[in-house]
């Protein structure tokens, strides 16, 4: 499909403007003169309907479930640019470049139906097996930092489960995660496949939330957000997987290639504008090598400020609350460049990322910003180093990364931080399947244990036995 920037600009702003919804037909509602299909004006007709599509689903084949998948991989790719640039409008965050390149690998490298592998136990007292089943029907809440992206992703994985999902999108990325359920079912339907495997409400509140973890027919709750509505999912009495926040920090030590330590690190931290949980967040650098990685950083995009101008860009991108800092959402996921702006400083589209040298106490070291602002902390040796990384990773367990060609400080950083992720070497979004092996997800469930989710995250494992029979060795 062949679809114009004027075009784009079109949708995009059709989308954005569409804030108030006309009654809904039986097959989606109607918004701004545009039909989303699976689109419900209350939790309880979306639910309704996800429940009775679950039934349908659950008599299909995996083989016509694949066929469903493949067309919906296929629309991902058609309309990427389309969701890359409606999220940015309706959230005013990210990139349009590197939210095109999330769709894509959502498309490319999210499992489907092979993830589900049976597992088979034979012996002289006969065969068991071990398969996959469906929950039924999955509530989902998505965030506003990868709104389409996860709802997408983790559509894919639940459907490829057997299962249909509910969602109750951020508030502040609704039409975009509203354009992603419409291109879902649009997919399905296409291929011959079942209305309302994936739906949600026009107007999604706290109350629509409360109605979707409360109702019966919801067995299972994925929440991908803040610390607050992780812990409320988790405290539902349901199955649920909670996709906790990050602080990742990064070692570099002085066996690493620093050259390609500087742009590994400047280009996962200013990916989507360092939305990505999984992002770079903070540098703890041996202080050896510590001129020459922020030479190479500053040849890769970065912008060296001095302290002043730190403690003043602080005042900007930080707030006080009840005696504790915590970041301005304003500025989250904001261009490097329109950041600079706020204390005076003029930079050109080629700088990507703040950098700044900091101590170990600083704001911009211990708060997770989620914006291209980068604190590096020059320590002494291996110890001082993965001593540091720990206690601002702050038990999070989420991701961390090294550069270094020592195996044994890479494998001992490793053991000590716990984290779900640790990538060595490489820009953080190897983590998510970008220019790396496995696969792609945006829902990383940390407090849960389920890690990188997947098709399989989302079922339950079942057992059948055949006594005294089957065996035939």
């Amino acid at each position: 499909m062949n679809i114009s920037e004027k075009e784009i600009e079109g949708i995009v702003r059709q989308v954005v403007e569409g804030l108030s919804a006309a009654p809904a037909p039986a097959d989606g509602t109607v918004i701004n003169g545009k039909k989303y299909l699976g689109v419900f004006e209350n939790m309880e007709d979306a639910i309704d309907a996800a429940y009775k599509a679950q039934k349908i689903l659950y008599d299909i084949s995996l083989e016509r479930r694949e066929e469903m998948i493949a067309s919906i991989r296929r629309h991902i790719l058609e309309e990427a640019e389309i969701m890359a640039k409606l999220g940015v409008e309706e959230t005013g965050m990210g990139r349009v470049a590197d939210k095109i390149l999330k769709h894509r690998y959502v498309a490319w490298k999210t499992p489907g139906t092979e993830d589900l592998k049976t597992e088979a136990i034979s012996g002289d007292k006969g065969l068991t097996l071990y398969e996959l089943g469906p929950f039924g029907v999955i509530g989902a809440i998505t965030p506003s930092t990868n709104p389409s992206e996860t709802v997408l992703c983790n559509t894919i994985g639940m459907i490829a489960g057997g299962n249909t999902v509910v969602f109750n999108p951020h508030p502040g990325a609704v039409m975009t995660s509203l354009y992603a359920v419409d291109l879902l079912n649009r997919a399905i339907q296409e291929v011959g496949g079942p209305a309302n495997l994936a739906v949600s409400v026009a107007k999604p509140t706290m109350k629509t939330n409360d109605v979707m973890v409360k109702s019966p027919k919801v067995k299972m709750l994925v929440c991908t957000g803040g610390p607050g509505v992780v812990k409320a999912m988790l405290s539902s009495g349901k199955k649920a997987i909670g996709a906790g926040a990050g602080n990742p920090p990064v070692i570099v030590d002085d066996t690493a290639d620093i050259e390609k330590a500087g742009k590994c690190i400047i280009d996962g931290c200013c990916f989507d504008n360092n939305l990505p949980c999984t992002a770079e967040k903070e540098v703890f650098a041996f202080a050896n090598i510590a001129d020459e990685l922020i030479y190479y950083m500053m040849q890769n995009g970065a912008y060296l400020i001095d302290r002043d101008q730190m403690e003043r860009l602080e005042k900007v991108v930080l707030v006080e609350k009840d005696g504790k800092y915590c970041i301005n959402k304003k500025w989250v996921g904001k261009d490097a460049k329109k950041i600079l702006h706020e204390i005076g400083i003029e930079v050109g589209d080629e700088v990507r990322c703040i950098i700044c040298e900091a101590q170990f106490e600083d704001h911009f070291v211990q708060i997770e910003l989620m914006m291209p602002i980068l604190a590096i902390v020059r320590v002494a040796d291996i110890d001082t180093a993965i001593s540091m990384a720990v206690k601002a990773e702050h038990g999070l367990r989420h991701t961390a990364h090294m550069h270094s060609k020592n195996i044994d400080n890479l494998t001992r950083f490793a053991r000590e931080v716990e984290t779900t992720i640790f990538v060595k070497n490489a820009p953080s979004y190897a983590a998510l399947g970008v220019g790396s092996e496995g696969h792609c997800t945006f829902t990383i469930a940390g407090p849960t244990g389920e890690g990188l989710t997947s098709a399989k995250s989302f079922t339950r494992r079942r057992k059948c036995t055949m006594v005294d029979s089957f065996r035939i060795v």
